[in-house]
């Protein structure tokens, strides 16, 4: 049997070295991931926030063996990406954006077949089926057409087919992708199970309440780059203070000039028209935001006051809404 000669080393279950991917087109090469270094550790949800297009996929599925890197390397749960993909497959599971299930075929037979393809026996696959029916709660679908399942069903069923062979690590790519809210939470609270029991979780989303939500850490990649990384609080605590928006009659460069060399505003932007500032106490600032344009005789449409969220971070890094994007 091959020696694997990247042992999993500090508690790092997946290890990336300057991954790269280009695509070739007619109009010339693209470059969807360009050069991304990351370290998941062993029993941490990890999550990837991106808009579609990032480079969150070609990622994910270069990690899962299903997209060779054109350049770079990577150790996953303790195997080589390049020199022991066979191994690698053997110790993940990877969960789709489209799934993989037949709607003619019953959600059992499906968790069976996928048992019978990684080796098991058939009664061995017919008992870890059975066992993920009740874990995933689809009991009441088991032996019905995929055809007939709801999008929570079916969500859960795909994440049933990833676990099958009790992988190391689990890849979900945009996992509640066009779910309601009901099956979404529900789902969120599948994926918490599997990291609270030792699985390490790597999931792909553009949902921002997703990524507060669920990740023990995150990265935030634009452009094939990871352009932040670290917890959502982390990065949340990147942006010191408070927001205020606001809405100004006439050129906002004049209220920019005007409020920006205040002592209580740290930091200024401009987006879509408004202008942002960034404060020390919001409360207390925005009187004299109020003052201070009343005196200079601009006339003020629109104000908010807002505490920094993840769109703020990718705002602030990118210089564009991902809640904006996603709508």
């Amino acid at each position: 049997m091959m020696q694997h000669t990247d042992p999993v080393e500090n508690g790092a279950m997946i290890a990336t070295r300057d991954l790269r991917h280009t695509f070739k087109t007619r109009r010339g090469n693209v470059e969807a991931v360009a050069g991304v270094d990351l370290r998941v550790a062993a029993g941490e949800l990890f999550g990837f926030l991106g808009p579609n297009g990032a480079g969150k996929t070609t990622t994910l599925r270069m990690l899962a063996t299903l997209l060779p890197p054109t350049a770079g390397d990577a150790t996953i749960a303790g195997c080589n990406l390049r020199r022991e993909a066979q191994h690698v497959r053997e110790r993940i599971g990877y969960v789709g954006q489209r799934g993989g299930t037949d709607p003619a075929v019953a959600g059992r037979a499906e968790l069976i077949f996928q048992g019978r393809m990684y080796g098991m026996s058939a009664a061995e696959a017919k008992r870890r089926a059975a066992e993920l029916i009740v874990t995933l709660e689809l009991e009441e679908c088991a032996d019905r057409r995929t055809g007939t399942y709801s999008g929570g069903q079916r969500r859960r069923l795909d994440i049933g087919l990833g676990l099958i062979h009790r992988p190391r690590v689990l890849f979900l790519d945009e996992p509640t992708t066009g779910l309601d809210p009901q099956s979404r939470a529900r789902l969120w609270d599948e994926v918490r199970r599997l990291r609270d029991g030792g699985m390490t979780v790597f999931l792909t989303t553009h949902y921002l309440e997703e990524a507060d939500a669920l990740c023990d850490r995150l990265a935030i990649i634009d452009h094939g780059r990871i352009v932040a990384e670290g917890t959502p609080d982390q990065l949340k605590r990147q942006i010191a203070g408070d927001i205020v928006t606001l809405g100004i009659a006439g050129d906002p460069q004049v209220a920019l000039d005007l409020l920006g060399n205040q002592p209580f505003v740290r930091e200024t932007g401009t987006e879509d028209g408004a202008l942002r500032l960034y404060v020390d106490r919001g409360e207390t600032a925005m009187p004299s935001i109020l003052r201070l344009l009343d005196g200079a005789g601009l006339e003020l449409r629109t104000i908010s006051l807002t505490r920094p969220s993840l769109d703020d971070v990718f705002l602030r890094q990118t210089g564009r809404s991902l809640r904006e994007q996603a709508a």
